[in-house]
């Protein structure tokens, strides 16, 4: 047997050497290092853009890969940048010009990753006998270590220490490793500055994420769920999330009003009941700005705050006046808060929709059914949705599902400052007429302007159903804010 095993694994290298050795030691915590590096370089290449829109052969590999995975959080903040000025300037060769630069900055790095694997169990191959024992160790390790790479890179370094770091930290374990296995006593010792040049790399990177579009960024951070900042424009604190196309909280200490949809959701009461609520519950709590709305109008009424995200609710207590007593916070999903905690309430609010990040599952008339069964008889539910100035598809998709489980279904369209629009949906007897005569006999001086505001430029209408339901099972409102961007992008033009 042995004689005719020999010549079919002619072409496999002889391992004979100290220095050979040493490498084939490598072999199997190479295969490790190279899955956890590959897992975690993708999820941290998805964080990286949200801010912005011979024997020794297997390891030059990991080490050029290294060298790369190091030079992306450098080479990534120019070329995000001119995306995020392209996509301001609604230029889409400059978009597209910027995604397929960063695209081959990412896919330079993987792409040797993915090489890695079938070099070892080559490499480790003596005897056909013995090839799937080695094929097996390899795949095996490399597997667990894309699990590592899974879960320690987004539960643990990102949320910890950022998105960039995180990418270095991978980079230096490669380049470590790739160091070690080029090591061969009497050789010149070049191959020890890779770890060396990945943290002068790390040193240079540092400043900040990524500048302010406008006003003057007061603070920064990366959490589990969100690239965070605040910035201040004029007497305004803002709170903007990932690439920083949408407010999602304002804080001004010299006025009540924002001239914004948190200022429409204080209207709901006029759908149902006609009173001041008894208890909110706002899903999607953010900065708390509408909270700290409903507090200085209608006064300290209990509030149920829930929101994913905990770095946020930090940030809404230190930068945004998040500090009302009556409101109780609660770190959870939406929807799984609403299915196991919530209460009843007068109003509820969903405003988790943070375009183009809309979560399917809190569109679908399952979860809107479960948010009516928290709602009193005469209790008013309300959406904030984002549109363009020309594109209601979201609004009537949306409408439409709520119209398969409420009777009465109207809008408020926000028409100042921002092009939002307001969903509002009741078992209650309601009625545009009824709405107005509330809305116009409102002694509360506080609420006045907002009536006055919502009176003149809410184009407040009734929704009919239009056949449109989102459900669990078919929830296409990824596909439908993709197809409303480009025709943004393209009528834009």
């Amino acid at each position: 047997m042995r004689p005719e095993i020999k010549p079919a694994l002619a072409g496999l290298p002889q391992l004979a050497s100290p220095a050979a050795a040493w490498r084939r030691r490598l072999l199997l915590p190479l295969a490790f290092t190279g899955g956890l590096a590959s897992l975690g370089i993708e999820f941290a290449a998805a964080r990286l853009l949200a801010p912005f829109f011979g024997q020794s052969l297997f390891i030059q590999l990991t080490a050029a890969a290294a060298l790369l995975t190091a030079a992306i959080p450098i080479a990534s903040r120019p070329i995000l940048s001119l995306a995020q000025s392209g996509f301001a300037q609604v230029s889409v060769g400059l978009v597209l010009g910027s995604l397929i630069s960063v695209i081959v900055l990412f896919a330079a790095p993987v792409i040797l990753l993915g090489m890695v694997s079938p070099f070892v169990i080559r490499l480790r191959i003596r005897e056909l006998e013995t090839a799937g024992n080695a094929a097996g160790a390899v795949y095996a390790l490399s597997t667990l270590g894309s699990i590592l790479g899974t879960f320690v890179p987004v539960f643990w370094l990102i949320p910890s220490y950022g998105t960039r770091p995180t990418i270095f930290v991978l980079a230096f374990l490669l380049g470590a490793i790739s160091a070690a296995g080029l090591y061969e006593p009497g050789r010149r010792r070049l191959y020890l500055l890779i770890p060396v040049l990945i943290i002068a790399l790390a040193l240079l990177s540092g400043g900040a994420i990524r500048a302010a579009t406008y006003g003057t960024r007061i603070f920064e951070t990366e959490s589990a769920y969100n690239y965070i900042q605040v910035v201040r424009a004029g007497n305004e604190t803002q709170l903007l999330l990932d690439e920083g196309s949408a407010i999602h909280s304002i804080y001004d200490p010299t006025t009540l009003y924002t001239h914004g949809y948190w200022d429409d959701v204080l209207l709901a009461p006029y759908f149902g009941s006609g009173r001041v609520p008894g208890r909110v519950a706002l899903v999607g709590l953010a900065g708390g700005t509408v909270a700290r709305q409903f507090t200085a109008i209608d006064g300290p009424i209990p509030i149920d705050g829930v929101e994913l995200d905990p770095k946020i609710v930090d940030v809404g207590r230190r930068y945004f006046h998040m500090t009302e007593p009556n409101l109780h916070v609660t770190v959870a999903d939406g929807r799984y808060w609403m299915a196991t905690q919530a209460g009843r309430y007068d109003v509820i609010l969903v405003d988790a929709y943070r375009q183009p990040y809309i979560p399917f599952y809190l569109t679908t008339r399952e979860f809107f059914e479960s948010a009516k069964a928290h709602l009193l008889p005469d209790g008013v539910l309300a959406i904030n949705v984002g549109r363009t100035p020309t594109d209601n598809r979201l609004v009537d998709a949306l409408s439409g599902t709520l119209n398969a489980v409420f009777p009465n279904v109207f809008t408020i369209e926000t028409n100042q400052r921002f092009t939002n629009t307001v969903i509002y949906a009741t078992s209650a007897p309601a009625t545009v007429d009824r709405f107005l005569a509330r809305a116009q006999a409102e002694s509360n001086p506080k609420l006045q302007p907002i009536v006055a505001d919502a009176l003149a430029t809410g184009n407040i209408r009734r929704v009919p159903a239009n056949g449109i339901v989102f459900t669990d099972d078919l929830a296409p409102v990824e596909r439908l804010i993709d197809d409303i961007i480009l025709s943004y992008i393209r009528s834009s033009r």
